[in-house]
């Protein structure tokens, strides 16, 4: 044996620089300008989101963990034996050994993300971690189609969305998102899905412009990317982060501000800004629990548990979807 971890297979489906350039020229030809949030997850900007997860005042990690860690027996019970769990955007092998240590002989554990390097490391992990667990690494755009490896386990297929990112989808698309999910599972299927609740502006405005920068260095890694991967001549000295919570809609919002009025280059184009405009690159939408459990019923799931930590700063929801789908 080579005590290499094994991993059963990798599939690599990453989208071509061309999407992201033609995604690009859309957003910032349009008005307001907006920069797509999938692609913030390069290697540099996953391992800038693992340290914005471990700054005072982001709480949501924090608060996510110690509560899968309270509640991962009853999931466990809710999702059965012999299950197959999906994992969308993984970002770090903590939770889902959480969740996989408590399941009761699991199959198979599917790990998507965006970003390859992230992928390949989560999935070893868990490979040496759990080696009676069959271990596929899928590196996918989870917000468009993309096919599931082959697994022949009988036992029920969950997908497993942790840390709050369906918030990055409004709501129509949250309930397209959910329905695509609910038909990856099947009939029978679940979902074990992290939501941030609402709760004072303060602290939410304060977990996404940290004092020390990181979310800042996070969002304009994105031009950095346009630059590096597309040809762009962004200046990231000309831009600032600015986040805030906007109470009409029930979200954060993160735009890059333009510090003065400037024209960028960008796949043959010249891309005008004036002083002030900004580039709207992530919503971060939140919920009470009713208004997710809603939302979910809209995708044809039921909501069979919902959990929520001491401090109602973060919930869990287990959803079922119907046998007669």
């Amino acid at each position: 044996m080579s005590g290499e971890p094994a991993v059963a297979s990798f599939t690599d489906t990453h989208p071509d620089p061309e999407s992201f350039l033609d995604d690009a020229l859309a957003g910032l030809g349009a008005t307001p300008k907006t920069l797509p949030s999938k692609y913030f997850y390069d290697d540099r900007g996953s391992e800038l989101f693992q340290r914005i997860c471990e700054v005072p005042e982001y709480y949501v990690t924090r608060a996510e963990t110690a509560l899968l860690g309270n509640i991962a027996g009853q999931a466990a019970e809710m999702i059965g034996d012999g299950a197959s769990i999906i994992e969308y955007g993984t970002g770090s092998s903590e939770k889902i050994a959480i969740l996989l240590a408590a399941l009761n002989r699991p199959a198979a554990f599917v790990a998507v993300d965006i970003s390859a390097g992230v992928l390949r490391g989560v999935a070893e992990r868990v490979a040496r971690d759990f080696p009676d667990l069959a271990v596929h690494a899928v590196c996918a755009d989870f917000t468009r189609p993309f096919k599931l490896p082959k697994m022949s386990s009988p036992g029920r297929r969950v997908v497993f969305f942790p840390g709050s990112s369906l918030g990055n989808f409004d709501h129509e698309q949250s309930v397209d998102f959910l329905a695509n999910a609910a038909c990856i599972v099947g009939p029978g299927g679940g979902m074990l899905i992290g939501i941030d609740l609402k709760k004072d502006e303060a602290v939410l405005n304060a977990a996404y412009d940290d004092a020390q920068g990181v979310t800042a260095a996070f969002n304009l890694n994105l031009l950095q990317r346009l630059n590096r991967e597309c040809g762009a001549d962004f200046d990231l000295d000309a831009f600032r982060h600015r986040a805030f919570y906007n109470a009409d809609a029930g979200r954060i919002e993160m735009h890059l501000v333009s510090l003065h009025a400037q024209v960028v280059a960008l796949g043959g184009q010249s891309i005008s800004f004036a002083e002030g405009e900004t580039i709207h690159t992530e919503n971060s939408y939140k919920y009470s629990v009713p208004e997710f459990q809603d939302l979910a019923r809209r995708a044809g799931c039921e909501p069979l548990g919902a959990w929520t930590d001491a401090e109602g700063l973060f919930s869990l929801h287990y959803l079922s979807v119907a046998c007669d789908r």
